[in-house]
């Protein structure tokens, strides 16, 4: 089977190809429902796992570029290779194709990705500045402060180099791209969306906090605390 070549892909690997696409397009639905995105700006993206161990052969389904979110259907999905050409679809990936596919060359674990220019956290973006981890919940998803990445433009895979060098050395899922707006990981979309989500709301809680007086840091062993219980005992498993 030649992943880049729809017409030799197997029956299943085309059925779960139609599955992501499905899963993608409804899960876009989630951004501008939280408030995360204006117009046609962010997109998610999820990998599909190819035959080769190696992931070689995996692609990525994501949104085309511009489209508007009424217009998001399974099928307005495209599906591209992890160097970001065109394998299946109409019209031109989303602009941001290069760091999904970047991110997911360099990270074997990620699933998936999201962007976003939701507010409050990109406003730390603007500034440049880490938000801080003042709040058990960003002890529980992020295990520490929201780190922020280096300035990079679009067009090349500079994005996608800036969030894997940060996030290499965070557990956090969410990186505030320097000027530009947040970027979170997940083992799969649904995972990176929670994300997105979560970092728009500490940050506009710290915001707010910070606005009336100085912030009361948690201590780093109760962070550890605090991640490890999220990460493995609370919810179902």
């Amino acid at each position: 089977m030649d992943h880049r070549n729809p017409d030799t892909w197997t029956p299943e690997f085309a059925r779960e190809i139609e599955r992501v696409r499905e899963y993608v397009a409804t899960l876009h639905a989630e951004l501008p429902r939280w408030g995360l995105v204006v117009w046609t700006a962010g997109n998610v993206s999820q990998r599909v796992r190819g035959e080769a161990e190696d992931g070689s052969q995996d692609l990525l389904v994501i949104k085309p570029s511009g489209v508007s979110y009424d217009d998001l259907s399974p099928e307005a999905m495209v599906v591209c290779d992890l160097d970001g050409n065109l394998v299946l679809g109409e019209g031109s990936p989303s602009s941001d194709t290069a760091a999904h596919a970047y991110v997911y060359r360099h990270m074997s674990e990620v699933g998936g990705v999201v962007h976003t220019h939701s507010t409050y956290a990109t406003a730390w973006a603007a500034r440049g500045e880490e938000i801080p981890c003042v709040l058990t919940m960003m002890g529980d998803e992020f295990g520490g402060p929201v780190p922020v990445g280096p300035f990079a433009l679009i067009g090349d895979d500079s994005i996608g180099r800036g969030i894997v060098d940060t996030l290499r050395e965070s557990r956090s899922p969410a990186v505030l791209m320097r000027n530009h707006g947040p970027f979170t990981i997940g083992r799969d979309a649904r995972a990176a969306v929670k994300a997105a989500v979560m970092v728009e709301e500490v940050a506009k809680t710290v915001h707010v906090a910070r606005a009336g007086g100085p912030l009361v840091p948690i201590e780093q062993h109760h962070i550890d605390s605090l991640y490890d219980r999220y990460q493995n005992v609370y919810g179902q498993h």
